[in-house]
């Protein structure tokens, strides 16, 4: 079944829309969460998105090897992957390159696609903003940017959130 992607600022209402989403389909929830608890703020804002997900939801951390997390869950189970940002960013500090993380990400599309669960993506949109002022970051938005085509490409739905609410975004084709 396909999937959901949802993409936007940086608290926009993605991972709680997201949540709202998954709530809605009959059958278990399996969060695949790529964030890591590096100091006390985030170590919050990690607790605060388990205290909004439903009792009886499992989470697999995934800072990387978002494959192989994604791939081990059942397939009834409706995947909530939050979120791609991090996930791009801790395989870039891990030393993945580029070429590496889009194939993984065009694999991890191809498993979501080919569910029977329906699944929901989160990720940040970066490219709305100034081009960076190093090389790091501007190969970071760079990056992420072609992992969020990828995964819009493959999308049943793609959404651009903003406070809360999702605004639709159509494929555009020649005419």
């Amino acid at each position: 079944m396909p999937y959901t992607f949802l993409i936007g600022g940086a608290r926009s209402g993605k991972s709680s829309l997201a949540v709202r989403l998954a709530s809605a389909v009959d059958g278990p929830v399996v969060v695949v969460a790529t964030a890591e608890a590096r100091d006390e703020d985030m170590a919050e804002r990690i607790r605060a998105h388990r205290a909004s997900r439903p009792d009886g939801w499992v989470t697999v951390e995934a800072p990387i090897g978002l494959l192989d997390a994604v791939d081990g869950t059942g397939e009834d189970a409706c995947v909530v992957l939050d979120c791609l940002t991090l996930w791009v960013s801790n395989a870039i500090e891990a030393g993945a390159s580029g070429k590496e993380i889009d194939a993984e990400a065009r694999t991890v599309t191809s498993i979501l696609a080919g569910r029977p669960a329906s699944s929901v993506v989160v990720s940040n949109e970066v490219g709305l903003g100034i081009v960076p002022a190093n090389a790091l970051a501007r190969t970071y938005r760079d990056v992420l940017g072609r992992v969020n085509a990828s995964f819009a490409a493959r999308a049943s739905r793609s959404l651009f959130v903003v406070a809360g609410r999702g605004l639709a975004l159509e494929e555009v084709t020649p005419r």
